[in-house]
């Protein structure tokens, strides 16, 4: 059975130089068994560093955490039970493919047959069966990161750790080893966390996402919260493109229900029951460019004018100056017949309020 994992105000101070700082403040996570959650953000931000602490490479400054109900948070890495799969994949070059994959089990001492037949097992599992006695130089890096997981695999881990394990591998094999991974994930049950920048891969892969920024926690929600009810504007930014459209908030009709007075117009827009908003303040919509539509100008909330439009195969994008000043980007998909704007073409603007939120000037 999977195990649940859980972090409780995990803090890590660094000192450099004489004086300290932050690396992580305060982190809050709950992991279900089985449950894939990936740590996403810019360099910096704590991501690695937060995986590392779980991993027991660093120990925390403040906080605990727990691994299948019990407290590891100063326990040695090799008693945690946990795998742990590096960017750098850290073959041993010298070896076969088999040895690679059966080093751990050796060291723990296991019997001959039983380490060929776990290795066996668990290359089949990557992808690689028959594998075991070609080299790492003989293979892709796909392969490689393949033999990176097998390895750790082998092991049968309470809690898989990945630290940026497809940021080597060209666009396309990306792709496919997302889809790779997450299969194994699901078919082991395993309790997984996943540090990428890359933010489809989180989107793609993840059953939630915890947005870090400068040692703290963002947002943590799973991918289509995170990416139709940013909670910040940081995230909104971070995750796809957005945009910020300042207004004022008119009434507030219900907890989360209100009326925007932006470009001339006035509409409805959805709250967060939990934030604090005052009517007569300054909020900003969040607009994904996919969720905003170009009509005729009397047929839009809000009117403005085509700055440019640039054809990218299966959509157009646009940059659209509205009356008001601002300016809004816009992404409608695009086929034979449909309607092609044009730089200089005045237009109304509509938006799917589903897929929009506001949020405090403070955001």
């Amino acid at each position: 059975m999977a195990v649940e994992l859980h972090l409780h105000d995990i803090r890590k101070t660094f000192v450099k130089d004489g004086a300290s700082f932050n690396a992580v403040e305060r982190v809050e996570l709950d992991v279900k068994g089985g449950e894939l959650v990936t740590f996403l953000g810019p360099s910096g931000c704590g991501k690695t560093t937060t995986l590392r602490m779980v991993a027991g490479f660093e120990t925390p400054t403040a906080g605990r955490i727990l691994i299948d109900g019990q407290d590891v948070t100063n326990v040695m890495v090799n008693k945690r039970e946990i795998g742990f799969v590096f960017q750098n994949y850290a073959l041993f070059p010298h070896m076969t493919i088999g040895d690679n994959v059966g080093y751990g089990l050796k060291m723990r001492s296991e019997s001959g047959p039983d380490v060929t037949r776990k290795v066996a097992e668990a290359l089949e599992m990557v992808g690689l069966k028959g594998a075991e006695k070609r080299y790492p130089n003989q293979l892709s890096g796909g392969e490689q990161q393949r033999v990176a997981l097998a390895r750790v695999l082998v092991m049968r881990p309470k809690v898989l750790l990945m630290d940026e394990p497809l940021s080597n591998l060209d666009a396309k094999l990306r792709l496919h080893m997302r889809t790779e991974i997450r299969r194994i994930q699901k078919q082991l049950d395993i309790t997984c966390l996943y540090v990428t920048h890359d933010q489809k891969e989180a989107l793609t892969m993840a059953d939630r996402i915890m947005v870090m920024n400068r040692g703290r926690v963002e947002q943590i929600g799973t991918p289509f919260d995170i990416y139709t009810h940013p909670r910040t504007l940081f995230v909104a930014d971070f995750i796809g493109q957005a945009n910020a459209l300042p207004g004022t908030l008119e009434a507030a009709e219900s907890p989360e229900r209100g009326v925007m007075a932006a470009g001339g117009a006035k509409f409805p827009v959805k709250l967060f029951d939990d934030m604090e908003y005052k009517t007569g303040g300054t909020i900003r919509l969040i607009l994904r460019p996919e969720a905003v539509t170009l009509k005729s100008p009397d047929e839009g909330l809000l009117r403005g004018r085509v700055e440019s439009a640039v054809f990218s195969g299966d959509r157009m994008e646009y940059v659209v100056a509205l009356e008001s000043g601002e300016k809004l980007s816009v992404m409608e998909n695009y086929f034979p017949g449909a309607t092609r704007r044009e730089a200089g073409e005045n237009v109304g603007l509509c938006f799917n309020s589903a897929l929009t939120i506001a949020l405090p000037e403070k955001g």
